[in-house]
């Protein structure tokens, strides 16, 4: 099995988990609706892509 010859410096440690970060995502306003969600998904209030109704929202049940 490969063992490494040197420990590696906490400088090329940190090096590695730079790219790591949490971000922020990337939301944009509904076309049709203005809730934001994802880009390029159904949005999730309207159940609208690209102007086309893709999906029925389910219909909340209350028992009386």
């Amino acid at each position: 099995m490969a063992v490494p010859k040197r420990r590696k410096s906490k400088s090329k440690s940190s090096m590695r988990w730079a790219h790591e970060a949490i971000d922020v995502p990337n939301l944009r306003p509904c076309p049709n609706c203005g809730a934001y969600g994802l880009p390029h998904r159904v949005c999730p209030s309207c159940m609208q892509y690209k102007g086309k109704q893709v999906r029925l929202k389910k219909a909340v049940v209350t028992e009386a």
